[in-house]
């Protein structure tokens, strides 16, 4: 055997790519930089490199940590009592502690300057890179803040540690913790979508009404994150549905009737904990008016759809980083994949659906930041539920295909592209999915006056581009015809997105960009990614996107 020994090293280990180890997410980030900026989010610039640089290094490797270690449900302690605790890798805490000191939860709430809603987003865009997961119970903290306004005595309890900017997990009344979060228990089996079938009932334990105890009883199927300190929830009261705001703790500091179930078992999000529930009585305070629960709550889920379309557009992105890295480095042949004319196509393809869904992310954050302006908000209103159906609709296969550029090692969970897959279909489908979504546009355009006024305001007269005029002009001929619109809701809904976008990346000024997207999405297209039409330049859209390229 020892004759042999020189044939046991079989080969040499070359063209590997370098690993993309502490990139900084934000300045290798063009379209991101200028994104923020164009909305006014300029002046987090710092704070955003800095999150950037954390979120490309310790946190990612915390999200492989917190998706490697799932949490894990303890029903009772070792004497028998009943406890209902998730247990999470230390991995968890510590991605949750940074993106809660970061202002995720709370920094438009605290400092609502100019822009603050856009920089907050490009936040949350930096660490749902990282890791998706711990995103969820951060976007629904963040998203409670309007609804419990409704009710200024709760919310002068609550908002204080809510906004605190501090991670607190332990398991406490709310009156001993430094930090608090936020879930949402809305869906039941019966129902689903539709909570108006809802079956838990509240009954008041002295005088009912706004701002006063109940006890509740009846289920959950979906509840998000159960270690969280509250839950916004839905039951059913004399008067109909009601919103509750429902603590884990009651005032003497016992623990509530809140029962977890069992954890889902599901595709991915595996660093978050969803559960099904019971309330056996649990004690509960209404939040706005009796019988209205509905439009209570809609409060924090308009805010929780947008940061479905933040959560897509950024898993966009890693996925992008990491297809543009791979191809930037590995040579097949004799020469680098991304100077082969048909991986650029499908790199240039990629980067364009990438920064669209960008685009149309940040033009949001805008128009939150200015939701005192009418039309602003009458844009937020109805672009809330186009975004959060395209974007969301347009994460998986854009993924996959950024797989695909890695060929076999894409589909390794070495990688985080098996994971940002499994992320994708949790935003199309958490907070409404798709058919919700494009009822919900044509509920704001019939019931809300002036809404198709604000969109085609918006959309304008092409700004110089004969395709998107004809778009528009043909949305417009789609609104007139009112016959089965419900049937064609998905196509009007993705044609307003897709002109949206256009407009906004004209608007933008670069000219590449804008051409590129407006010639494949406005005109002749495939099918599949990689088929860009001729006599663009796509090798400026590879370079704009190549983490490697922008920073030399």
């Amino acid at each position: 055997m020892s004759q042999l020994h020189h044939y046991a090293e079989t080969h040499e280990v070359t063209n590997q790519v370098p690993p993309l180890d502490g990139l900084n997410l934000y300045r290798s980030d063009l379209p991101l930089q200028e994104w923020v900026r164009r909305y006014h989010g300029g002046w987090a610039d710092e704070q955003l490199s800095a999150y950037g640089q954390l979120a490309g290094g310790a946190l990612m490797e915390a999200g492989f940590l917190a998706n490697e270690n799932k949490p894990a449900f303890k029903s009772h302690d070792r004497y028998g009592h009943r406890v209902d605790m998730v247990d999470f890798h230390p991995a968890y805490h510590e991605l949750m502690a940074a993106g809660i000191k970061a202002g995720i939860t709370s920094a438009p709430w605290t400092d609502p300057r100019p822009g603050a809603q856009v920089a907050r987003a490009a936040t949350m865009y930096l660490h749902n890179q990282a890791e998706a997961g711990t995103s969820c119970p951060m976007t629904m903290t963040y998203a409670c803040v309007p609804a419990l306004r409704l009710q200024p005595d709760l919310a002068e309890i609550w908002l204080p540690k809510i906004l605190s900017g501090q991670y607190d997990p332990r398991n406490l009344p709310i009156a001993q913790k430094t930090g608090a979060t936020i879930g949402m228990a809305m869906t039941e089996k019966q129902g689903g979508t539709d909570v108006r079938a809802n079956t838990t009932r509240a009954y008041p334990v002295g005088v009912g009404g706004p701002g006063q105890a109940y006890e509740l009883i009846g289920h959950k199927w979906f509840c998000s994150a159960p270690m969280c300190d509250a839950f916004l929830t839905l039951a059913q009261t004399d008067k109909g549905l009601s919103c509750f705001l429902l603590p884990r703790h009651r005032p003497d500091g016992s623990r509530n009737e809140f029962y977890v179930q069992r954890l889902k078992n599901k595709l991915g999000n595996w660093a978050n904990a969803s559960s099904e529930v019971e309330y056996r009585g649990a004690l509960a305070w209404m939040i706005g008016p009796e019988g209205r629960g509905v439009p209570t709550i809609i409060e924090m889920v308009s805010l929780t759809r947008f940061d479905c379309m933040i959560g897509s557009s950024s898993l966009m992105r890693q996925a992008l980083t990491q297809a543009a890295h791979h191809c930037a480095h590995r040579t097949v042949g004799t020469r680098v994949l991304s100077e082969q004319p048909l991986m650029q196509n499908v790199l240039a393809d990629l980067a364009l659906e990438s920064e669209a869904a960008l685009a149309l992310t940040m033009r949001m954050g805008y128009s939150l930041d200015n939701a005192h302006d009418e039309q602003e908000d009458k844009f937020a209103r109805l672009v809330t539920a186009i975004g959060k159906y395209w974007i969301c609709k347009r994460a998986p296969g854009m993924i996959n295909e950024a797989q695909e550029c890695l060929g076999g090692a894409g589909y390794v969970e070495e990688t985080i592209l098996p994971r940002l897959y499994r992320e994708a279909p949790v935003n199309s489908i958490w907070e409404g999915s798709g058919n919700v979504q494009c009822l919900d546009v044509l509920r704001a355009l019939s019931k809300e006056p002036g809404v198709l006024d604000v969109l085609f305001a918006e959309l304008g007269d092409g700004h110089g581009s004969s395709a998107l005029k004809q778009r528009i002009e043909r949305i417009k001929q789609q609104f007139a015809d009112t016959d089965d619109i419900q049937y064609r809701a998905r196509q009007l809904t993705e044609d307003v997105a897709i002109a949206l976008q256009a407009k906004l990346l004209l608007e933008a000024g670069n000219s590449t960009v804008s051409d590129a997207f407006i010639a494949s999405r406005l005109g002749e297209h495939g099918q599949a990614y990689g088929t860009l039409p001729r006599g663009l330049d796509v090798e400026a859209l590879v370079a704009r996107s190549t983490p490697t390229t922008l920073q030399e």
